[in-house]
């Protein structure tokens, strides 16, 4: 799948199609390095940025920061659903230890 994300992105190098490679990368090589590759994205407004990078954060057990990229990404939702996972996901985080 990473594979096909790149071929992708060098023929669609858009913002979406990289967040989407952040994805398959997370699976590939772990959270730290799809976080990275996250960072530089230009998406003002796009929930799905904010809540990707949640996950990663959840996943590297950076919490304190996953609940402020669930709270954006709550605040960017522009459908209930969205938002109601989101709220789940968020309530669930465990603090920092």
């Amino acid at each position: 799948m990473l594979a096909l994300y790149d071929q992708l992105l060098r023929h669609a190098p858009t913002p979406i199609v990289a967040l989407n490679r952040a994805v398959a990368v997370a699976e590939v090589h772990g959270p730290g390095p799809a976080l990275t590759a996250t960072e530089d994205l230009n998406l003002p407004g796009y929930h799905l940025l904010s809540a990707t990078r949640a996950n990663l954060l959840t996943r590297l057990g950076r919490t304190s920061e996953a609940a402020t990229a669930y709270d954006q990404a709550i605040t960017l939702a522009t459908n209930d659903t969205d938002r109601t996972f989101l709220r789940d996901r968020r309530a669930r985080l465990t603090p920092d230890v």
